[in-house]
Formats: structure tokens, C-alpha cells, sequence
């Protein structure tokens, strides 16, 4: 698999949200070729987005990159929040794949997405926190949490994708994420970010 060449700068995050801001624009693509053509497969099926989802699971897990799949600069991360960069966008909008780069406390705002997301885990570990609305959406109730750990791979698609992801490691976590949609347009696959109560669920 060849190494990540050095991409255009990514721009700083957007401290109004909480969400780094769009990512770069690529030239190309940054991936391997067999994790493309795995993924051109899978979402060509087309299925809806819950089986879309599954199947590019299943072909980014038999496919996951390194974390070389990213510079060395990149794979630091940013002092000030996590970090994402475009590393293909599929012609024709079908999907893209971005890297995530998170330091150690760093962490979204509870958000969900525009469409079906799969999320590998290269380095470190991810810890999401998974919200359901309550009260005719006026309140969140967590409902669940997930540990991510190298080489596991998830997948998700709306609704019920409300979420928060933080590093609460020690070392840098980077992940790989194959999103539904034209990220280079986009500039993000989140639809809202959520600032409600949060409530704990009866367990």
C-alpha cells in the first residue's frame, strides 16, 4: 500500500460548533485501490442505506488501511481539536472516505448525519456515546456506548444515529470513515449538532 503523500493544508476548526471544518480539497485519491474498488462494489448494490451501510462494513473491514494511510504531520493531530481530512471522493457524489485524527480529551458535539456512515478504527481507541430524543425532542436519553479498538469496523445509518465520539486514551486515535455522500461538497456529513439536556436512561 503506498504512503500518503502530503495534501493541502486542512483549514482550523470551526470553534463555533465543536466540528472541525471541511477538510481540504483532494487531488485524486488518496486510497488504496483495492479498498476503492471494494467499495465501489459494495455501494453499487444499491440498497438502502441500513444494507448499504453493512456492506461497506464488510468491505472496509476486509480492506482496512494503516495509519500511513495519512502523513506523518497528520497522524500528530491538533492541539486544538480533532482533525479530518478528504482522502477520496467518488466521482459521482456516491461517497467519500475522510481520515479522523484525535489527541487525547478531544471530542465532538453531539451530532447526528446526513446519511449511512462506517467508521474503522486504524490507531488508539474511539469512545462514542449514543443518544436517543425524548420528550418530543426536547431532551436526550443516553442510550448505549461503543469502544472502538484497531481494527473495528461499524457501521450506522439515520435516523437513530445521534452521537458523541472522544478519544479518552492516552495515545493519538485515528480512524477511516466511508460516508454516504459528497463530502467535497458538503464539507461535513453532519446534519445537526444537539445542544439539549441529556438524561441518563433507567438501565
Amino acid at each position: 500500500m503506498p504512503l500518503a503523500t502530503a495534501p493541502a493544508p486542512v483549514p482550523a476548526p470551526d470553534r463555533d460548533t465543536g466540528l472541525a471544518r471541511a477538510p481540504a480539497p483532494v487531488s485524486g485519491s488518496r486510497c488504496p485501490a483495492d479498498l476503492l474498488a471494494a467499495l465501489r462494489r459494495a455501494v453499487r448494490q444499491h440498497g438502502d442505506w441500513d444494507l448499504t451501510a453493512r456492506r461497506v462494513a464488510q468491505a472496509l473491514g476486509r480492506h482496512l488501511p494503516g495509519p500511513d494511510i495519512l502523513t506523518a504531520a497528520e497522524r500528530e493531530g491538533d492541539p486544538d481539536a480533532y482533525r479530518q481530512h478528504l482522502l477520496h471522493a467518488e466521482a459521482d457524489g456516491s461517497f467519500s472516505v475522510v481520515g479522523l485524527v484525535w489527541r487525547p480529551g478531544q471530542i465532538t458535539p453531539v451530532h447526528d448525519h446526513v446519511t449511512w456512515c462506517v467508521i474503522g478504527v486504524l490507531q488508539g481507541a474511539e469512545y462514542e456515546e449514543l443518544f436517543a430524543l425524548r420528550e418530543g425532542g426536547t431532551v436526550l436519553e443516553d442510550v448505549g456506548t461503543n469502544a472502538g479498538a484497531p481494527g473495528d469496523v461499524s457501521g450506522f445509518a439515520p435516523p437513530g444515529d445521534i452521537h458523541r465520539v472522544r478519544n479518552r486514551g492516552s495515545d493519538v486515535a485515528i480512524s477511516v470513515h466511508v460516508y454516504g455522500a459528497d463530502i467535497s461538497r458538503l464539507g461535513s456529513s453532519v446534519r445537526r449538532v444537539y445542544d439539549l439536556p441529556v438524561r441518563t436512561a433507567r438501565r
